[in-house]
C-alpha cells in the first residue's frame, strides 16, 4: 500500500526511532507518547485492522506478542505494561495498518477510555 504511512516506516520512507525489527515484525516509538514507554508493534505485511487477518497471519500477529513480552523486559516495563489494538474509527484507530500500542512506565489506570 503506497500511502500507509506505517509502510512506508518499514520502507525507510519516514523516518521512525525503531527498538525491533525482524522479518515479520517491526517496533518504533510513537511519536505522540501517551506513557513514558509507548511503543507500535506492526507486522511487516500490510493488514488494515484486526478484521483483516487471515490464517495466513498467524504466525506475524504471535511473533507480533512476542515481541511486546520481549520489549515490556527489555524497556524496564514488564512489571505492568498494556498492549492496545484498536480496531476500527469508533475505537480509536487513526491508521489503517493493524498495530499494537505497548505502553508503560507509569500506573496505568482503568477503564481506559
Amino acid at each position: 500500500m503506497t500511502d500507509c504511512l506505517f509502510c512506508k516506516i518499514i520502507k525507510r520512507e519516514l523516518p521512525s526511532e525503531i527498538v525491533y525489527e525482524d522479518d515479520d515484525v517491526l517496533a518504533f516509538r510513537d511519536i505522540k507518547p501517551q506513557a513514558p514507554v509507548h511503543v507500535l508493534i506492526i507486522p511487516k505485511r500490510h493488514i488494515a485492522s484486526l478484521d483483516d487477518l487471515t490464517k495466513e497471519d498467524e504466525n506475524a500477529m504471535g511473533r507480533a506478542m512476542l515481541v511486546a513480552s520481549k520489549l515490556a523486559r527489555d524497556l524496564g516495563i514488564s512489571e505492568g505494561y498494556r498492549v492496545v489494538t484498536n480496531c476500527g474509527k469508533d475505537a480509536g484507530q487513526s491508521v489503517f495498518h493493524i498495530h499494537m500500542h505497548l505502553l508503560g512506565g507509569r500506573s496505568l489506570g482503568w477503564p481506559p477510555g
